[in-house]
């Protein structure tokens, strides 16, 4: 591999690394955004700051603009709908949360994407696999349980269903998971090779998309001067890590971005802890260890192909 080539390789890997570290801020903020302004809106406040931003990047270079209409089809469609799905859902999840302690739950359930992301790039990308791909995905799960399960017997008796009450932030979590890992396997294996991706555009439509519902529909509305710093705090570290998972995705190593985002769900619960003064429940450390662990084995189970490992 010639060294430029190799220095860029790096370069895209250590960006994603690097939004591990912003993403672990996420839940914290979110979820404070959210209690002051609504999910909607704190989402819709979050986008507009990330949105802006886009629009600033492309008026700055018009030649990106023009670039990402030659992006394949797919990629702008198909990574298009489950980038906006994603912002939605995850905030939504961490918005009509019940209280703190069921944020961090959804927050926990949104990391599941790391392990996902793993197993949909042995499906999706082909890699070859160890037999501990299967025990390490199951052991992120039951870690995963294991913080969702009722304490009590009375509480098992008295649960709601799984898509009504309590749980439906739960749900919008794990669906959350689910769409990330999905996003972030299609965007390598649709736009590896291109010089640049479609954030941008992705977050002025997830802003254009989130801005008319929140104004569409009431909700109690706090524009203090905190409210207003954690949006923009939140939108500006959201334009930033996207873009450096974006880069990581196409051009830095899959695997070990992916393998290092196992930290997220340690460091998001330790960051919403300390900024939400919030004091966990002992299950939810387990779970999180557990969820973890699983992770890391999943990464020692998958290898990719030579060819797929660097890029040349």
């Amino acid at each position: 591999m010639e060294e430029p080539v190799m220095q860029q390789y790096r370069w895209a890997t250590g960006a994603g690394l690097a939004a591990v570290v912003l993403w672990s801020t996420t839940v914290a903020l979110a979820r404070s955004v959210s209690e002051q302004l609504g999910p909607l809106t704190g989402a819709a406040a979050v986008h507009a700051v990330a949105g802006t931003a886009a629009v600033l990047s492309f008026l700055a270079r018009p030649n990106r603009f023009r670039a990402v209409w030659l992006l394949p089809p797919k990629y702008l469609v198909g990574c298009g709908v489950l980038f906006v799905a994603y912002m939605i859902l995850l905030y939504l999840g961490l918005g009509l949360a019940e209280n703190r302690q069921q944020a961090l739950e959804v927050g926990l359930l949104n990391y599941l994407w790391p392990v996902l992301t793993l197993l949909f790039s042995a499906i999706l990308l082909r890699r070859k696999t160890r037999w501990t791909l299967l025990p390490g995905t199951l052991l992120a799960m039951f870690g995963i349980a294991l913080v969702l399960a009722p304490e009590s017997l009375s509480e098992w008796q008295l649960a709601p269903s799984l898509l009504g009450g309590n749980n439906t932030p739960r749900v919008l979590g794990a669906l959350a998971a689910v769409t990330w890992a999905l996003y972030s396997v299609l965007t390598h294996r649709w736009a590896e090779a291109k010089a640049q991706g479609a954030v941008d555009l992705f977050l002025i439509l997830t802003a254009g998309l989130v801005l008319p519902m929140a104004l569409a529909i009431a909700e109690p509305r706090d524009w203090s001067p905190r409210a207003v710093g954690e949006a923009a705090a939140l939108g500006v570290a959201t334009y930033v890590a996207y873009q450096l998972w974006d880069i990581a995705m196409r051009r830095g190593n899959v695997l070990l971005v992916a393998a290092a985002s196992y930290l997220t769900p340690l460091l998001s619960t330790l960051a919403s802890c300390a900024y939400l003064a919030v004091v966990p429940a002992p299950r939810l450390w387990w779970g999180c260890l557990l969820l973890v662990t699983g992770s890391v084995t999943s990464w020692l189970a998958v290898s990719a192909r030579r060819e797929d490992a660097s890029p040349g």
